[in-house]
């Protein structure tokens, strides 16, 4: 297996001692990431105050995000993590008589049904598509989602299993009945191309710490433009007005676009860290990494079952995304194990999840697999 962009593991300090494949949870730090949350330290010992910098650096940011997903600046805005996203959403939307229905699966990340439970206007009116073995097929959606769905939230790609939804599709029957269209990108957002305009996605939330490269505090939420305006959000702030009455007490207006929902001073640090991440993947080339990492899956599939080992996920590669599951009791302790042998996975319930990312190396796949089966196929703890 050739690798493209071998030249940049140089970036990538913590790989000269670790494997890292756990982007699902949170990627390796890039020097130019490290450098970024330096200078931002530094500024403000030198400065003081370094306001107007940083605010500048939010707008850089927010560009380069828009500039991955394909949409306009103004229908992007910055906040602190999907949770707040999501919530902020859910607050905006009107309560309907005959538009009132929630449409969620149980392979979201459970932030999103405790969100959704949490609204009173609409909480007697949820329903949850339900997977089976962690997959859910195009028809369940069109069976489910009715014409008084008012939206319908989905992962792009499933934390749990790693699963890719084909979000066109969907988006073709979600509209077809009416209903709106959340996507949670943030399994997605980093290594698989995303095109909000092309895939007609209404809204998408993803933030930078996991295949985005970032660290926490930084997240994205993308609202089509003409729908944003419609929405009147109730979890505001000052940034999220218009200059004319950000500081007057008594009158507020949103700002256009997505900005009206922007609260309050975001997390510069991580926006600064972000923005070099950004800044990264996009120099290295979203296809690039995508087909890079579909040869790692599927070294990572076909090895790790020649080694005896259970994947979990679906078995049609067009619907898998590079982060791959396998099954084990004990993959909490398997994790902790590993990490002490310098090979760093992330478990989730009796899943040891493997998350490559373009800077790994398909030796280090193979290693990495050699000691997880001995651990899974009765090796001693």
């Amino acid at each position: 297996m050739s690798y493209p962009v071998y030249s940049y593991r140089s970036l990538f300090p913590s790989l000269s001692s670790h494997i890292h494949l756990a982007s699902c949870s949170q990627g390796a730090l890039a020097s130019p990431v490290s450098k970024a949350i330096e200078y931002y330290h530094n500024s403000l010992i030198a400065k003081g105050n370094n306001w107007h910098d940083a605010m500048g650096k939010v707008e850089a940011a927010r560009g380069k995000f828009a500039e991955l997903i394909g949409a306009e600046t103004d229908e992007i805005a910055v906040l602190t993590s999907v949770s707040h996203a999501v919530s902020a959403v859910a607050a905006s939307l009107p309560c309907q008589k005959y538009m009132n229905k929630i449409v969620f699966t149980d392979i979201d990340f459970p932030t999103v049904g405790h969100i959704w439970y949490a609204q009173d206007d609409f909480k007697d009116n949820i329903i949850c598509i339900c997977s089976n073995n962690g997959i859910i097929q195009p028809e369940q959606y069109e069976k489910q989602i009715t014409g008084d769905t008012l939206l319908t939230c989905i992962p792009h790609v499933s934390y749990q299993n790693g699963f890719k939804q084909d979000i066109r599709e969907i988006a073709n029957i979600v509209h077809q009945k009416g209903s709106l269209l959340f996507v949670d990108a943030y399994q997605s957002a980093g290594h698989i191309p995303i095109d909000v305009k092309e895939m007609e996605i209404d809204i998408l939330a993803a933030g930078t710490r996991k295949y985005m490269l970032g660290i926490p505090g930084t997240a994205f939420l993308y609202i089509r433009k003409e729908l944003a305006e419609q929405l009147k959000p109730r979890m505001t702030g000052w940034l999220g007005q218009q200059k004319s009455s950000a500081f007057n007490i008594h009158h507020s207006q949103f700002a256009e676009g997505a900005r009206r929902f922007e609260t309050g001073t975001p997390s510069f640090i991580s926006v600064y860290a972000g923005y070099e991440a950004l800044n990264l993947l996009l120099s290295v080339g979203i296809d690039h990494i995508h087909s890079y990492l579909n040869d790692l899956a599927q070294l990572i599939w076909h090895y790790g079952r020649e080694k005896g080992l259970h994947i979990i996920g679906p078995k049609d590669h067009e619907y898998r995304s590079s982060l791959t599951a396998i099954y084990a009791e004990n993959a909490g302790e398997i994790e902790r194990i590993l990490r002490e042998r310098n090979i760093i996975v992330s478990a989730r319930k009796n899943a040891v999840r493997i998350a490559p990312h373009f800077y790994n190396t398909s030796e280090e796949i193979v290693h990495a697999i050699d000691e997880l089966a001995k651990l899974v196929n009765g090796g001693k703890f």
